[in-house]
């Protein structure tokens, strides 16, 4: 019978889409990049996905982020995002944390039960954090570098950290990685050389904030402003979420098997009872909500965290 993911199977085989609706992937950072990772993600049929981000929908994301829309401002990301992930697919276990994710926050997520972690923040002290900890629970991990101030979606790459040039973020996060002993990093980022913005006070954040709430980080609290564009942003999270897609399949050994080849390989069984067990969690877990919701009893499982008092700008 046809689904939504009928055409990915025509490309990828049952067993893939098996392997793919019994994964979980953690998306830090649901903006201009991690939106697209998580709709990349969703239409892919990935059964479980956590969503980490502190922000509101601002109106200046509206130029480039995918769950931005002049409807959805003033509404926090990881709702706005969990709604959009339901209209794709309905069966999608979403875990939401509105949290700013720091070293001093990080323990309220178990990075051990993802199946691959895509790192779309836009702090230095919070990514080295992120991949450590990937590092450390070898926890496969994608790392995507700066997508700010930039003109040319086809200049994206996909390589190891150490072979990075022209990127000012990726120089920062590969010294700092040399430093901690870690030497292999996987990462999406762009050999073009950023653009400075242009200054001007009558539209910058810095002097004209219109954040939409006191409890989301204000512009007025970066170093810079960065510049943006529809395109670039999209290109990258659509090709880190492209790649963890890709390397889902490829560990599991399901990429693009024959009915013949299914029946004989003990990988596809295995990826197919755990889709069938994910799935059975998903219609349980909200067989539960929707029991509470109409007993009155419902609380909502979002893990919701006040910003720090202090954190790197």
């Amino acid at each position: 019978m046809q689904n939504q993911f009928s055409r990915t199977q025509l490309l990828m085989g049952k067993a893939a889409v098996d392997t793919l609706m019994g994964s979980r992937v953690a998306v830090f950072g649901v903006g201009g990049v991690g939106g697209y990772v998580v709709e990349a993600l969703a239409r892919s049929g990935v059964g479980e996905l956590d969503i980490i981000d502190d922000d509101r929908v601002c109106l200046t994301n509206v130029n480039r982020q995918v769950i931005a829309t002049l409807s959805t401002v003033g509404k926090h990301k990881v709702d706005v995002c969990e709604e959009r992930v339901h209209d794709i697919n309905r069966r999608c276990i979403v875990h939401k944390y509105q949290m700013f994710y720091l070293p001093e926050t990080a323990d309220a997520i178990d990075i051990s039960q993802f199946d691959y972690v895509v790192d779309c923040i836009d702090t230095v002290k919070a990514k080295l954090d992120l991949i450590k900890r990937c590092h450390d629970l070898k926890v496969p991990i994608i790392s995507c570098m700066g997508a700010a101030n930039k003109m040319d979606a086809t200049a994206f790459q996909v390589t190891d950290i150490n072979k990075t040039k022209m990127d000012p973020l990726a120089k920062v996060i590969r010294k700092k990685l040399r430093k901690m002993n870690i030497h292999k990093l996987k990462v999406v980022y762009s050999e073009e050389e950023p653009l400075r913005p242009i200054d001007d006070p009558n539209i910058s954040c810095r002097f004209h904030c219109i954040c939409p709430n006191k409890d989301m980080r204000k512009c007025t609290d970066r170093r810079d402003i960065p510049a943006s564009n529809a395109f670039v942003p999209a290109a990258a999270g659509l090709i880190c979420g492209g790649e963890v897609i890709k390397d889902l399949v490829r560990i599991a050994g399901t990429w693009r098997l024959t009915p013949e080849m299914i029946a004989e390989n003990p990988e596809t069984k295995a990826a197919a009872e755990k889709a069938a067990a994910k799935a059975e969690a998903h219609q349980e877990k909200y067989k539960a909500i929707a029991l509470a919701k109409k007993n009155g009893t419902w609380e909502d499982d979002t893990v919701r965290m006040a910003l720090p008092l202090t954190r790197e700008k």
